[in-house]
C-alpha cells in the first residue's frame, strides 16, 4: 500500500496536467466599431491560435455605442478598448483613467476627400466652399490646421453636418468636399458607385503624424501580465498578414462571411500596410508632438506629459 500511494499521487497529477494546460486567462477587447478590415491582426489572432498559444481566451466585442468605449473601459466593464490616439487626449483632460499600451494601426486614416474630376484641385480651391462633417473637435482643428497652410482662413468655407453621409453628400453635390472619410474605406466606395475620389492627406499639410487606433486599458490594469502577451500575439499576426495577406484574408472571411465583399477585401488591401509591426512600441516623440498640436487647436487645455497617457510594455 505505501508503494502504491506515490504511484497513484503520480497518475493523478498526470490526469490534471492537461486541463491545467488548458486553462486559459480570459480577456475582453470592446471594439471602437463592428468587426471590419481595421480588425484584421485580432481575428487572424484569433483564428491562427495565437491568442491560445499566449495563454489566453480573447473575446471580441463590437459596442452598441462606439462612443461609449472610453467610458466603459474606465469603468472596468472591459479589458482592453480599441480607441483613437487624438481621443485619448481629451479623454485624459476629462480625467478618464485611460492608458494607451499598444497601437492597432500606425498611420492616420483621416482625410479631407474630394471628387477626382471636381473642381477642388487644392486646398487654396476650397475659399468658400461646403465641407460636409459627421464628428466636430478633433476634425475641425485637422481640417482649420490643413487649411491654414494653404492660406484659408477656416472661417472661410461653410461646414455642414452631414449625419455621417459622407461620401453620398459628396456624390450628390451637396457638399464640395467632406473630412473624416476613411482612406481605406471611402475611396474604394466611392469608387464602386462609379465615382472617383481624390484624398488629402492631414499628416501632408500640417498636421502631426498619430495613431489612428490604439489599444486602451484602466490605468489600474497597466501591470496586468495579460496585456503583454496580447500584443506578443498581435505583433505575430500583424507580420503573418504581411507575409501571407491572401490566407489571412481567406481566415477573415471565414470568420466573417459577412463581410466578404468587394468594398472589405479592397479595404482589407489597403489596411494591411498600416497596421503596427510593433504594437507595444510607444514613439514618444510623436505623442509630444501631438500632445502640442492638441492643446495649440485648444482641444485640451496643455499638452499632456507622454507618461501621463501611454506605456511601453516591457
Amino acid at each position: 500500500m505505501k508503494r502504491l500511494l506515490p504511484a497513484l499521487a503520480t497518475a493523478l497529477l498526470i490526469s490534471l496536467a492537461p486541463a491545467a494546460a488548458q486553462a486559459a486567462d480570459k480577456l475582453s477587447v470592446l471594439l471602437e466599431w463592428f468587426v471590419n478590415p481595421d480588425h484584421a491582426p485580432l481575428v487572424v489572432a484569433q483564428e491562427k491560435g495565437f491568442f491560445r498559444d499566449q495563454g489566453l481566451e480573447v473575446e471580441l466585442i463590437p459596442p452598441a455605442d462606439p462612443s461609449a468605449v472610453a467610458r466603459l473601459i474606465s469603468t472596468k466593464q472591459a479589458d482592453i478598448g480599441i480607441h483613437y490616439q487624438p481621443n485619448l487626449y481629451l479623454d485624459h483632460a476629462a480625467g478618464l483613467p485611460l492608458v494607451r499600451f499598444g497601437t492597432l494601426v500606425e498611420t492616420p486614416l483621416n482625410t479631407v476627400t474630394v471628387l477626382a474630376d471636381g473642381p477642388i484641385k487644392s486646398f487654396k480651391d476650397l475659399k468658400g466652399k461646403k465641407i460636409g462633417f459627421s464628428v466636430s473637435g478633433f476634425e475641425d482643428a485637422m481640417l482649420k490646421r490643413m487649411l491654414a497652410g494653404e492660406g484659408v482662413d477656416v472661417k472661410d468655407v461653410e461646414l455642414i453636418n452631414v449625419n455621417f453621409s459622407l461620401s453620398p453628400s459628396l456624390i450628390g453635390g451637396k457638399v464640395d468636399a467632406t473630412v473624416g472619410g476613411f482612406r481605406n474605406f471611402e475611396l474604394t466606395q466611392m469608387r464602386l458607385e462609379g465615382h472617383e475620389g481624390r484624398a488629402f492627406y492631414p499628416e501632408e499639410h500640417g498636421v502631426p503624424l498619430y495613431d489612428e487606433l490604439i489599444f486602451v486599458t484602466h490605468k489600474d490594469l497597466v501591470k496586468d501580465d495579460r496585456l503583454p502577451r496580447f500584443l506578443a500575439a498581435v505583433e505575430q499576426a500583424s507580420v503573418y498578414l504581411t507575409n501571407h495577406p491572401q490566407e489571412a484574408w481567406q481566415m477573415f472571411i471565414k470568420a466573417y462571411p459577412n463581410l466578404d465583399d468587394a468594398l472589405n477585401r479592397q479595404a482589407f488591401i489597403d489596411s494591411l500596410p498600416r497596421f503596427a509591426k510593433r504594437p507595444a512600441a510607444l514613439d514618444r516623440g510623436r505623442y509630444e508632438r501631438f500632445g502640442a498640436f492638441m492643446a495649440e487647436s485648444g482641444l485640451v487645455p496643455v499638452a499632456p506629459s507622454v507618461d501621463d497617457l501611454a506605456v511601453e510594455l516591457r
